[in-house]
């Protein structure tokens, strides 16, 4: 199954992610199919970037976002 999750990069306690979107076998940071966006919590205000039009592809070709990655699309304005 194809998943658009979180791959973890930055440095120890000061973390920023990429949104990807990989296969659910690969383990988090390995290797993926295509980046979407990126999330930094570390900013202030959180810094959320995604690319729509990638997402709702990905989507609409049967990928499934994880809870939090669904989450930051919604807070984004991505899907509803």
């Amino acid at each position: 199954m194809v998943k658009i999750r979180l791959k973890r990069m930055g440095a120890k306690k000061k973390p920023f992610y990429r949104v990807v979107v990989a296969d659910s076998r690969r383990s988090r940071n390995g290797k993926f199919i295509e980046e979407i966006g990126y999330y930094n919590p570390m900013t202030d205000p959180v810094d959320i970037k995604i690319d729509a039009e990638k997402a709702q592809k990905w989507i609409s070709t049967g990928a499934q976002p994880t809870e939090i990655v669904k989450s930051l699309m919604k807070k984004s304005g991505v899907i509803q």
